[in-house]
């Protein structure tokens, strides 16, 4: 039978892979000042992955929410006042990214991007004074304290951190199609430019047609 102790190595597996994906999307949004032989490659990735990031994002969120549901209505692990207000910027996120991702509303953007910058503050935040937890201010409620750990597992993994993984996710993932694969390629310095861009005469004269001859 599958028990909270499983559930957390599993959730937590998946943020592991999840960081690994926020390090590579960063990686392909500034691929076009890396060089060519490392860009490259990192542009093409992010042709193929910009098309499906608003899936991808809607996937993250929606992971994000069941697992908390979980944690809360299964495991009775009782969200304290921080994890609150992490669900409010992650649950809206879950539906309209998945109604954006229907549409192809790549517009989707300008709510979402900063539902999930302010979550990942509160994340941060929550997961700083889970290590520090002096620095907490006595907001949260006595009996649920927002510096109370149910598990870290890999010896960082927690539920803040997991909220935050998937807050920085979307972001990431949101921010891929912002250029296309071409702009990508004219706004780098390190791709080479085409064969008649680097004669020194500029432009390649066009061929001699008949009619100008006879003027």
């Amino acid at each position: 039978m599958i028990n909270a102790d499983s559930m957390s190595l599993f959730f937590s597996l998946l943020a592991l892979l999840a960081d690994i994906g926020i390090v590579v999307g960063v990686l392909m949004l500034v691929a076009p000042r890396l060089p060519a032989g490392v860009g490259r490659p990192l542009l093409e990735l992010r042709a193929l992955v910009a098309p499906a990031s608003i899936w991808l994002a809607w996937l993250v969120a929606t992971v994000a929410t069941l697992g908390s549901l979980y944690f809360s209505e299964a495991a009775h692990f009782l969200p304290c006042k921080m994890c609150w207000f992490q669900r409010i910027g992650m649950y809206p996120l879950a539906l309209i990214l998945g109604i954006a991702a229907f549409r192809r509303d790549l517009g989707i953007r300008v709510y979402a991007v900063p539902l999930a910058v302010l979550g990942a503050m509160v994340s941060s935040y929550h997961y700083f004074i889970e290590w520090f937890p002096r620095f907490e201010s006595g907001s949260c409620d006595p009996t649920v304290p927002c510096t109370l750990i149910w598990f870290r597992r890999l010896g960082f993994m927690t539920l803040p951190y997991m909220a935050l993984t998937g807050f920085l996710s979307i972001i990431v993932l949101l921010a891929l199609p912002g250029g296309s694969r071409r702009d990508s390629d004219r706004d780098s310095p390190n791709l080479q430019a085409p064969r008649h861009e680097q004669l020194s005469g500029g432009s390649v004269p066009g061929p001699v047609h008949e009619h100008q001859l006879t003027r």
